[in-house]
């Protein structure tokens, strides 16, 4: 049996807000996680090694020295080390091969894994960090759309193998600063359970309305409603949510990332999938099933893809880890 099929990774998915790792066995099972609100803007003096010392520390007196896979805005320009943009169309492969393998001090690495740019986009090219191993977990043999949804959402387009196109729209952050800085976070009242009847009202709204109207034509009405009495205070926040990710599903539609009743995939691992799911079965589309663990999934692949692409840098790790 070859040592990487015996070897527990830790994969890492540190963002802007919030640092996340996870100890892996080869089978994709999560044998445990650490979840902290480190993000790398939390992060001080720049010390991202010693955060993440800290935080594994139990894992390597109980297993020893483990190799580290990191995703995410981790490597990023504001991140610990800056990593390249792969330009899609992109294989999981074209993604292994760009990966930065750094020895940590005391033993071990840590390896970076690159992000996506599509140099197609208009008016620059889009990018992602972390998003593309949920893309390679989910697979990429089929051809289909794919929606990630998030602080800023991704459209992604696969074919033939590869990650071809994709397309950011910033919904979780408009949705943000709206419900929590505009004048609707004077009257709303967040419910504490979802109110799925307001939300799809402001679904309907966007989806029916034939005018060539936009979402700064249908914000207002979340005011108006509370004003005439169409809604009540516990209903404007779902109505507004209703209202945003509908418009960003219109906005795609026009941009042809999807025609009526074609089947996509929603890709996450949050209340957002669902979320994503309910406005995409009122647009009249069909799901493809995704796996919650697509992340790990597509880190696993990637990692291995690397491993036999670097043997002897990670193989040195692995003596370490069994001395």
């Amino acid at each position: 049996m070859t040592a990487n099929a015996t070897r527990l990774r830790i994969i890492l998915d540190w963002g802007t807000t919030s640092f996340r790792a996870l100890l892996v066995a080869p089978d994709g099972t999560v044998q445990d996680s650490i979840e902290t609100e480190m993000g790398i803007h939390s992060v001080k003096d720049g010390d991202f090694l010693g955060v993440l010392q800290r935080a594994i520390a139990p894992w390597r007196t109980a297993h020893g020295l483990l190799p580290v896979y990191a995703a995410g805005m981790i490597g990023s320009r504001n991140g610990w080390i800056e990593m390249p943009y792969v330009p899609a169309p992109a294989r999981a492969e074209d993604l292994a091969a760009q990966v930065k393998i750094v020895p940590l001090p005391d033993g071990g690495t840590i390896t970076f894994l690159p992000g996506l740019t599509d140099c197609s986009a208009h008016p620059f090219p889009d990018v992602m960090r972390g998003e593309e191993t949920q893309l390679v977990g989910l697979g990429l043999e089929r051809d289909i759309t794919v929606v990630l949804p998030g602080t800023h959402a991704k459209w992604v387009r696969i074919a033939g193998g590869r990650i071809v196109a994709f397309q950011t729209l910033v919904t979780g952050e408009i949705f943000g600063t709206l419900s929590r800085h505009s004048f609707l976070a004077k009257v709303a009242r967040k419910p504490a359970m979802p109110d799925w009847d307001a939300f799809l009202k402001g679904v309907a709204l966007v989806r029916d309305d034939k005018r060539p109207a936009g979402l700064l034509t249908h914000l207002f009405a979340v005011r108006t409603g509370w004003l005439s009495g169409g809604l009540v205070p516990e209903q404007m926040t779902d109505y507004l949510s209703g209202l945003v990710v509908a418009s960003e599903f219109q906005e795609a539609k026009a941009l042809e990332w999807f025609k009526d009743g074609e089947r996509i995939a929603v890709v996450g691992d949050d209340d957002l999938v669902e979320v994503y799911e309910r406005v995409a079965g009122a647009f009249g589309l069909s799901l493809e099933p995704a796996p919650e663990d697509a992340a790990v999934r597509g880190c696993l692949i990637i990692a291995r893809i690397a491993e036999e692409r670097y043997p002897t840098v990670l193989a040195g790790a692995d003596r370490q880890r069994r001395a």
